[in-house]
């Protein structure tokens, strides 16, 4: 983002200028740097997802798909849900299928929120979720997760709570720290959801992707929860499609009312190819779930390993795909916007400035995120190459 003044644009969305993936990716295009900034893989995703994808456009499934979704994917969606977390979620009512997670967050916010209520949110965030706030005209809070551990402070929670506060949004897997929020976080803010009488988005786009024998609870599956949490999902992460962006709603049918009456005036529908693609995949076996985990930590490990070797201090991450670094012990000034941007001529490497999730700029101002959802001998090279930065 840059906070450059834009004439013509809205002054709530001041401040939201080119995404800082967008910078990132152009500068490895142009200067031909590994890309370990944006999170997309290297590979493709299972053979059976891929296939249903092409049949679908071979039998004709090339129009506008329901407004709600086509049939077989919320089915699927619903069975996937009560497999995994328990919770079982009406096709017909509670489920709407989106142009993935982003749109699904936007369409919740925009349908949820009045002009000056305020959205909980723990930073470091994605950097979507401030600008879809501002779109709904709505104002952030913040709570900050600290490293090494990124450990929820449910008194900075409780304090930030306030008469304003509408709604908390929660990212378990986190993203961009890989924090897998525990049994006990998530009572927390359960009991504080219901004491105020607040209404819960979660994203859970890395629901699949946790590591070290960590599990995804979803927030939905806490007493007194279901009904008033907005579940998020896609299938870009779990099944290497970030390109189709399907991405769905769980929640109650007020509240999918709510963001459906949103999402309509967004991009209305869309996929409709993928759709029944997407609904193969969340049907694959269990086994399908664990590879993918296990082939994932291991390239964490791998990335870890080099970083560390490379003279970072590294944070393990329990899931997504990120691995966060602070660079100090190779940069003392500690800008990390400054690395990131001299990187790929420095190292050929591209990374992701961690200030960039941050409104508390100091607190994110010496990390960097790496990706690890990239092939084995990829990994490699760019280890290789981030440890010429000692010499």
């Amino acid at each position: 983002m840059t906070n450059a003044r834009l004439p013509y644009l809205t002054a709530k969305l001041q401040g939201f200028g080119t995404t800082i993936f967008a910078e990132m990716s152009a500068l490895a295009a142009s200067t031909g740097a590994i890309n370990l900034g944006q999170g997309f893989p290297d590979t493709d995703g299972p053979r059976e997802v891929l296939d249903a994808a092409i049949e679908a456009i071979n039998g004709g499934l090339n129009q506008y798909p329901p407004g709600p979704g086509m049939a077989v994917l919320r089915e699927a969606i619903s069975e996937h849900r009560l497999r995994f977390q328990g919770v079982s979620y009406d096709p017909d009512t509670e489920i709407l299928v989106s142009v993935g997670a982003t749109e699904a967050l936007a369409a919740a916010l925009i349908g949820l929120c009045d002009s000056g209520d305020e959205v909980l949110v723990l930073e470091p965030t994605y950097d979507s979720y401030q600008a879809c706030i501002s779109m709904a005209g709505a104002v952030p809070r913040f709570v900050t997760l600290h490293p090494p551990a990124y450990d929820l402070d449910i008194d900075a929670v409780r304090a930030a709570i306030n008469p304003k506060t509408r709604l908390l949004l929660i990212n378990s897997p986190h993203n961009p720290t890989g924090k897998v929020l525990t049994a006990d976080e998530l009572a927390s803010i359960a009991a504080l959801a219901i004491e105020h009488d607040l209404i819960v988005v979660t994203d859970e786009v890395y629901e699949h992707l946790v590591y070290d024998g960590t599990k995804h609870i979803s927030l939905a599956t806490l007493p007194g929860m279901r009904d008033r949490t907005v579940v998020i999902s896609s299938g870009g992460k779990t099944f290497n499609t970030t390109g189709w962006k399907i991405g769905w709603v769980c929640a109650s049918a007020p509240l999918v009312t709510a963001v459906r009456t949103a999402k309509q005036f967004l991009t209305y529908v869309g996929g409709a190819p993928f759709q029944p693609a997407i609904a193969v995949g969340l049907r694959l076996g269990d086994d399908y779930f664990e590879r993918l985990a296990t082939d994932l930590q291991s390239k964490r490990d791998r990335l870890v390993s080099g970083l560390e070797q490379a003279g970072f201090e590294v944070y393990r991450p329990s899931g997504t795909y990120f691995v966060t670094v602070d660079i100090r012990p190779l940069q003392p000034d500690g800008d990390g916007l400054a690395f990131c941007r001299s990187l790929p001529d420095r190292a050929g490497v591209v990374g992701i400035p961690n200030v960039v999730f941050y409104d508390d700029k100091p607190a994110g101002r010496h990390m960097v995120r790496f990706a690890f959802c990239k092939r084995d001998d990829v990994i490699d090279e760019a280890v290789t190459r981030l440890k010429e930065l000692q010499r």
